[in-house]
């Protein structure tokens, strides 16, 4: 209700905190805003404080939480417009509480419904604590002793950038320096502590995420990229507060979704899935080295997402939709309930239809059988494979052994890793595709650096180029060899001389064994993964020289489409369908034919049960996927189609000259297979 007073126009209205975590930084940044817009005075009142409703570090010191009762006053010739505003702002829980959904890029298939773990600050987990009241003068000097570390170190680093490169470039570190000395700012990080009992940790962060918002919605480029200054200036203060106490991401209590800017694949593969049950990042793209892990420990993950990160707290309750690619944060009762059925749907269909078709055989109706195998990083892998039908590996990414490794693996560390799988498997093809990265992921054997390193020194051109590792990977696996079904494949051929090359260091190798009296095949099949476009182009020769094809879709559309697969900007571009693609594919798929070898695919397009059926028409008969969990889904439309029906869907595939028409197109046919696999893509 207004109030008039002392005939002048003084207006109060009584509203209630609602939001779950109060007037934080973020609904006071919101208040004070709207406040500012203003000409009339504002106050803002509790039962035990009174400050400026336009001060954002005042309007911090009020501690109000969930439930404060407050009283907000004005007095001005807009007294009255003002307050409908800020009542609104309030009662509409600071509008931070709204359900916000996000599209990015879904990498990983699968939905998942968890609380937020906010995986930033190089790794360092700000918990929402709070602090005793008795504990505030400690907290208060441990901040205190983090802001001169924190400054000691920047001058230190200053001076020594000065003298070694310039003192232009050395300034750069004196603002931050600058940044540390600023009284509003401090004052700001230690009213958290002093009214709202927040740890330093916590203070720290949501002061300087206020700043760090703010420079993001700057939209001149230059002023909005010294975000990263805010950033770097909140990981020392943090390095400085925290100390030896990081919360490891392998240390999680509790199941969560994990929210990112990016992770590596590293960070990726140290996850513990028993507690990470998904995650969201601002970067990444479909096909980058985390997408690919995620996928292949079953992770619903979806990247590319922009300022995910800026836009959750941790806790927040969030759904992570890894078959759409979208993320909803805060979802009202409705679309919580709704994902929490959607869940259970898909667990039960998964299951069902797992159990129904394991020893059921990948044929089609009329009699082609196609064999369905698992693409895997690690060992502990094999188990999930075989109990969702698997007939094999048909690409064994080794990369595993090498990410986050302070020294290269040794013989025995590769086989053993080797050994494991193919022991498991028996007589089960295992296909091992050797060294897959390059000297840019291995900083303890190359220092070098290279502007583009997707078309640099990589893969089996760094195998080349370092052939004591790779002659250490090939004993392994043709030790390995002596135990089962064993198949070698070099990734990103680009000539027949590179494949005759590969060869001829396989062959020096069982030389090597052979007079050590150590047991290989001396008949193992060695294979060429196509993802290069010369590759395909060639591929009649380079099929005269190898003993099985296998396509690499994901760079080979990055190469063929000039699309970098880790750029979300260009992510748009990353087409499976486009028609030079299936150009493409047509022409290997022939060669592999003309000479009697088989083709298999190995990359995403494989795993993606639009693409099942055109490929199938187009002539393969391998497909090597990842997660384990689609396996069912892909036998189920092998067994739902013949392969008359295949190459009719594929020669009509390849008449269409708009992507989004063909993706409509594969779509429509999946969706009449397998209608619970589809079944809310495009909710909410």
């Amino acid at each position: 209700m207004d109030i008039y007073a002392n005939n002048s126009q003084l207006l109060e209205r009584k509203v209630k905190i609602s939001n779950s975590n109060g007037m934080h930084a973020r609904p006071a940044t919101k208040f004070a805003e709207i406040a500012n817009k203003y000409t009339s005075e504002i106050r803002i009142k509790t039962k035990n404080k009174e400050v400026d409703g336009k001060s954002i570090i005042e309007l911090l010191t009020l501690g109000a939480e969930n439930g404060t009762e407050i009283i907000i006053s004005a007095k001005g010739t807009d007294a009255a417009e003002v307050l409908d505003a800020l009542e609104g702002l309030v009662k509409n829980k600071f509008e931070e509480e709204f359900m916000e959904i996000r599209k990015g890029i879904a990498v990983s298939p699968g939905v998942v419904i968890r609380g937020a773990f906010m995986f930033e600050s190089e790794g360092y987990r700000i918990p929402r604590h709070l602090i005793g009241k008795d504990e505030v003068e400690a907290e208060l000097m441990r901040l205190e002793k983090a802001i001169e570390d924190s400054k000691r170190e920047i001058h230190d680093l200053e001076q020594k950038v000065s003298e070694n490169m310039s003192s232009e470039i050395g300034s750069i570190f004196g603002t931050h320096r600058m940044v540390l000395q600023d009284v509003r700012l401090k004052n700001e990080i230690v009213d958290k502590i002093k009214k709202a009992n927040f740890t330093p940790e916590f203070a720290v962060s949501l002061a300087l995420r206020v700043y760090i918002r703010k420079f993001q919605d700057i939209r001149d480029s230059y002023l909005a990229d010294r975000v990263s200054d805010i950033f770097d200036i909140e990981r020392r203060l943090l390095k400085n507060l925290l100390g030896e106490k990081r919360e490891e991401l392998k240390n999680l209590a509790e199941e969560v979704v994990l929210v990112a800017h990016d992770l590596t694949p590293s960070q990726t593969a140290s996850l513990d899935t028993g507690k990470v049950k998904g995650f969201a990042t601002d970067a990444g793209g479909r096909t980058s080295h985390t997408a690919i892990v995620a996928r292949a420990l079953g992770i619903p993950a979806v990247v590319g997402l922009g300022t995910i990160t800026s836009d959750v707290f941790g806790g927040d309750t969030v759904i992570v939709d890894g078959n759409s690619g979208i993320v909803i944060v805060r979802p009202n009762e409705e679309t919580l309930a709704a994902y929490q059925s959607r869940v259970k749907s898909i667990h039960v269909f998964e299951e069902r239809l797992a159990t129904e078709l394991k020893d059921q055989p990948s044929t089609t109706g009329d009699g082609k059988h196609i064999s369905i195998f698992g693409n895997i990083e690690f060992p502990k892998e094999i188990n999930i494979n075989v109990r969702y039908g698997a007939e094999g590996i048909g690409l064994y990414r080794t990369e595993f052994l090498y990410l986050g490794a302070p020294k290269p693996p040794t013989e025995e560390e590769h086989f053993e890793a080797y050994a494991t799988v193919v022991q498991e498997l028996q007589d089960k093809p295992v296909i091992i595709r050797t060294l897959d990265l390059g000297a840019d992921k291995f900083d303890y054997l190359d220092n070098r650096k290279e502007g583009n390193p997707f078309l640099g020194c990589r893969s089996i051109r760094y195998c080349f180029e370092n052939p004591s590792i790779f002659k250490i990977q090939l004993r392994a696996i043709l030790r390995a060899s002596a135990l089962g079904n064993v198949k070698i494949l070099f990734p990103l051929i680009s000539s027949l001389q590179e494949l005759q090359r590969a060869k001829q260091m396989v062959w020096e190798t069982m030389e090597e064994l052979d007079k050590e009296s150590v047991s290989f095949n001396k008949d193992i099949d060695m294979g060429v993964m196509l993802e290069v476009p010369s590759a395909v182009i060639i591929a009649d020769l380079l099929a005269k020289e190898c003993d099985f094809f296998s396509i690499g879709t994901n760079d080979l559309i990055q190469y063929s489409l000039a699309v970098d697969r880790n750029n979300e900007r260009v992510a748009y571009l990353y087409c499976p369908v486009h028609p030079a693609i299936l150009r493409l594919l047509k022409t290997a798929i022939k060669a592999a034919a003309d000479n009697n070898i088989p083709i298999g695919i190995c990359g995403q397009m494989g795993s993606e049960i639009e693409y099942i059926a055109p490929l199938i028409g187009m002539g393969l008969t391998e497909f090597s996927v990842a997660p384990a969990t689609i396996i069912p889904e892909i036998k189920k439309i092998v067994r739902s189609i013949t392969f008359q029906k295949a190459k009719e869907i594929a020669e009509t595939t390849c008449q269409f000259e708009d992507p989004e028409k063909t993706i409509k197109y594969l779509r429509s046919i999946a969706i009449n297979i397998l209608p619970e696999v589809f079944d809310g893509q495009n909710y909410p």
